[in-house]
Order: C-alpha cells, then sequence, then structure tokens
C-alpha cells in the first residue's frame, strides 16, 4: 500500500508548485521531498510530476492521480474530524497572516470568542504590511485587502472595501472644501504609506491622482493620526475611520469619487479541494463577524 504521508507530500508539491516550498511548509528538505516523491513514482511505475530547473508540471497520469488524491486525503480529514470531534474541538494551531492596521483593529479583537469555542486550537496571528509568501512561511491562511490578480492560491471574499477622501473640520475650517477633483490641486494632500497613487472611480469612470503632500511616512498608521489632526485630505478605508466619521472627527469630502470598488477584503489560502476544517471554520467565522454590509459600516 502507497504511504499516505508520500501522498500529502505530493498533493503539497503541486498545490506549492514546487519541492523546496513544499518542503517549507512541511519542515522537509528537497531533497527528502523529492526521494519521498520518487519512491511514489517507481511505487505506481509512473511518472507524475516533469521537473525542469525552475518549475515542476503533472503529467497527464500525474493529474488525474493528483485529482483522486485531494479526495482521499479530504475523506482522511472528515474521519479523523467526526472520531476526535474537531468540528467543535478543533486542535493543533492555526498561523494567520493579516495586515497591520486591519489585524489590529478587527481582528485580534475577535480573536477571544473564537478561541473560547475551540479551547484546544492555538492562534499564530503575524501583522505585517508585506506581501507574505503563504506556503513558503507555513501560514494556514492570509487576509489581504487588495484587488487580487490570478494566482494559484485560493480567496474567498469576506467583506466589501469602501475608501473615501476626507478631512478634519479643523482642516477644511482653514482651507475650504474641494469643490471637484481638480480642485485637490491647491490643498494639501497625505499621500499613502507606500506612495501610490488614489485610484478613484467617479462620475466619468476611473481616475488616477498622484496626491502631493509635504508628509511622508511608511506607516498607515501615522497617515491615518495626521488627517485627523487636521494636516490635509486623504483617502481612507472606512474599516480604518468608521469612528471617527460617526463622531465627526472626519467628514468625507469630494463623496462623487470613491476608492476602486475592485478592493475588497477576502481570506486567501493554497487549495479549495483539501481544506482543514480550522481553516474553514475560522473563514466562516469571519464571513459572519463581517457580513455584506460590515459593522463599520453601520
Amino acid at each position: 500500500m502507497t504511504n499516505l504521508g508520500d501522498l500529502e507530500i505530493f498533493a503539497s508539491v503541486v498545490s506549492a508548485g514546487s519541492m523546496s516550498l513544499a518542503g517549507r511548509a512541511l519542515g522537509l528538505s528537497p531533497a527528502v521531498i523529492s526521494k519521498r516523491i520518487k519512491r511514489l513514482e517507481v511505487r505506481l511505475g509512473a511518472r507524475l510530476l516533469q521537473r525542469t530547473t525552475r518549475q515542476i508540471s503533472l503529467t497527464e497520469a500525474g493529474q488525474g492521480f493528483y485529482d483522486r488524491v485531494l479526495a482521499v486525503l479530504a475523506g482522511l480529514e472528515e474521519a479523523e474530524a467526526y472520531i476526535a470531534g474537531r468540528s467543535t474541538e478543533m486542535q493543533g494551531t492555526l498561523k494567520i497572516s493579516a495586515p497591520t492596521s486591519f489585524g489590529r483593529m478587527h481582528v485580534a479583537p475577535h480573536l477571544k470568542s473564537f478561541m473560547d469555542a475551540h479551547p484546544d486550537l492555538s492562534v499564530n496571528l503575524v501583522l505585517s504590511d508585506a506581501l507574505t509568501d503563504i506556503i513558503g512561511g507555513g501560514f494556514d491562511l492570509a487576509i489581504r485587502i487588495a484587488e487580487l490578480t490570478d494566482s494559484s492560491l485560493v480567496a474567498r471574499r469576506l467583506a466589501p472595501v469602501r475608501r473615501i477622501l476626507c478631512a478634519s473640520p479643523e482642516y477644511i475650517a482653514a482651507h475650504g472644501a474641494p469643490e471637484d477633483v481638480e480642485d485637490l490641486r491647491r490643498h494639501i494632500c497625505l499621500p499613502p504609506h507606500n506612495n501610490d497613487v488614489w485610484r478613484l472611480e467617479g462620475p466619468n469612470g476611473a481616475m488616477t491622482i498622484k496626491p502631493m503632500g509635504r508628509l511622508v511616512t511608511n506607516s498607515s498608521e501615522v497617515i491615518r493620526e495626521a488627517v485627523i489632526a487636521g494636516q490635509g485630505i486623504a483617502l481612507r478605508s472606512t474599516w480604518d475611520i468608521g469612528p471617527e466619521l460617526k463622531s465627526g472627527q472626519l467628514v468625507q469630502v469630494l463623496p462623487a469619487y470613491e476608492g476602486s470598488r475592485g478592493v475588497a477584503l477576502s481570506a486567501v489560502y493554497p487549495s479549495r479541494q483539501f481544506l482543514p476544517a480550522k481553516i474553514r471554520l475560522f473563514i466562516d467565522y469571519l464571513t459572519d463577524l463581517y457580513g455584506p454590509v460590515p459593522y463599520w459600516e453601520r
């Protein structure tokens, strides 16, 4: 009988797209990964992978075998969940990557109720504004705020992201409110922490603006504090400034122009077909928590 560990290694290599990345995720050296794949091919009497110096690809036999292996592994996961009662008593560690500000404001405060419901599950939450290598970093999932492009990863939309132009009443009292988008040129604008352009959608469609200002920083939270303090106009997500909008510390300007509607809050993970129960439960938890109209918009 084929070693189940070899099947898991094979599935991980295909999902990761390389033996080295799969090895990092599994804690094995590339040499061990290669040896186990070779053993599996000898056992089956068929070549499963085509190897080049830069990438691997499935053979025709390998694709058919991979599709069936995923079903076997998923069935094994369900069988273990049934025996251990893991649907209500999750075990192990869930490693999550999230953007710094969003993770601090909208993930960390809600971990207690999730962890209380699963007392045998540990959570490792890593906050970073860098684009995380999910497989190489050994993450179970990543929370991302972006217009997601095609990739080998799977994304599940958690909530819409609305970004607006805003300023403090003090700034508007001192400088007036912009009357149209061209009027922004005479105002003090606060460039994003990554020095990116503002991507807006308005009455005439999509447009980009390069905001110019005297404040330069690598911290999104510095820009947030600057706009609240009255230093200029900024493009901010409502999840970031919801309380300030409700209290009147900030007001929206040029409401006809908002950030690109293609940006969304998503959970990204390596594979749809073999999804551990702990990942599925956490994604379901976040989906219910945020909803189609997130609480910061209500």
